[in-house]
């Protein structure tokens, strides 16, 4: 192999492929990354079993061939380099040479590398930037529990032109809509259970090229594909599926509040401060007003009130504070809308008037007495 390529477009290109590597791979091949250099590109991949992940860059390519070699310190190396870089391998070694620097990395052998899965027949296209949008949106409910792993997935589900990504870790649930585009015009129903940290890596990278982002997700196989420009990601789907979600999210309230969200989030983080970590916050809502607490008589105690626009019943209710702020956050609204049934029944948070396709965060609260 024997090519020269632009500095940043390698270092991009490694970077992509890298967030793939497993932070603690169960043979030392999985820790490196495959270069393949053909006609005018190189393509650096990843690969773990579950997570594949290439990208391609051009480059002016002198001898075809494939290597694999360490991929953090091949990322690390090109992170720093600010010249063209001209790389070439031997039968052991590759060489990078860029200005004045000269970088020798052994060589893994290719052999005992595995295939990677080929990539899925498209399904469709959205947009990387708002399914990136959206995947961060429903990623603080997912759970962090290994020992469930249906529940450190986000569902994807199509339904027609509307893609819905949901998760839960049984204290809460987010679901996110948007649009997509069908390759075959509307789609039939279908769900898919797609690791979540591995989901989540991957639309960073691919909402970063600003554009189009064209699906596989084929039912019965248990691998999905996401492609954009010069990135390919594959990865393999978990078994199982989340709870009914539309079963669980309640129609009618008996109560509604609509507050600044800055302002409510800024009062609980205040009182939570004299509370131990996840102690119940209380929230007491009345007309025009909501009083949060925490803390009580016999030690520390904090009251901080916000104006609210309230409808319906009185009502005092409680949450977890980290639970109820990863929400607020999430709903990413100047002013967010809490509905209520009773005290102690799920709440619904999302943005002041916004569509049904918005995200819906439903919070359980935390009984007090």
């Amino acid at each position: 192999m024997k090519l020269t390529i632009d500095h940043t477009k390698l270092a991009d290109t490694v970077a992509f492929a890298t967030s793939a590597l497993p932070a603690r791979p169960p043979v030392p091949v999985l820790a490196a990354v495959k270069l393949t250099a053909t006609d005018g590109e190189l393509s650096v991949a990843a690969y773990d079993y579950e997570l594949a992940a290439t990208a391609t860059a051009t480059a002016d390519v002198h001898n075809h061939g494939q290597a694999l070699v360490s991929g953090r310190l091949l990322a690390d190396i090109t992170r720093t380099i600010r010249q063209d870089v001209h790389l070439t391998t031997t039968d052991t070694q590759a060489i990078l040479e860029a200005g004045t620097a000269n970088f020798t990395l052994p060589l893994l052998p290719l052999e005992e590398y595995p295939t990677q899965p080929d990539l899925p027949a498209p399904t469709g296209t959205v947009s990387g930037r708002l399914l990136a949008d959206a995947i961060a949106q429903v990623t603080p409910a997912v759970s962090r529990d290994d020992t469930l792993p249906v529940l450190t997935g986000i569902q994807i589900s199509l339904d027609g032109t509307a893609l819905t990504l949901a998760a839960t870790d049984r204290y809460r649930f987010a679901v996110r809509t948007i649009d997509w585009k069908p390759t075959d015009g509307d789609h039939p129903v279908h769900r898919v259970l797609a690791p979540a940290k591995a989901l989540q890596d991957i639309a960073k990278g691919m909402a970063a090229a600003d554009g189009d982002v064209t699906l596989a997700l084929p039912e019965g196989d248990h691998t999905i594909g996401l492609t954009t420009g010069q990135h390919r990601t594959t990865l393999r789907t978990l078994e199982g599926k989340l709870p009914d979600y539309d079963a669980l999210f309640p129609t009618e309230f008996t109560a509604t509040a609509i507050v600044d969200t800055d302002a409510l989030t800024a009062a609980i983080k205040r009182v939570a401060l004299v509370a131990d970590r996840n102690t119940p916050v209380s929230l007491s809502f009345t007309n025009g007003s909501v009083t949060a607490q925490a803390g009580t008589t016999d030690d520390a105690q904090a009251i901080d009130t916000t104006d609210a626009t309230h409808t319906g019943d009185d009502i005092d209710i409680a949450f977890n504070p980290t639970l109820l702020l990863d929400g607020l956050k999430a709903v990413g609204t100047d002013r967010v809308q809490l509905d209520f049934t009773t005290p102690v029944k799920p709440a619904l948070l999302h943005g002041e008037g916004a569509p049904d396709r918005a995200l819906r965060y439903l919070l359980m609260p935390v009984r007090t007495s």
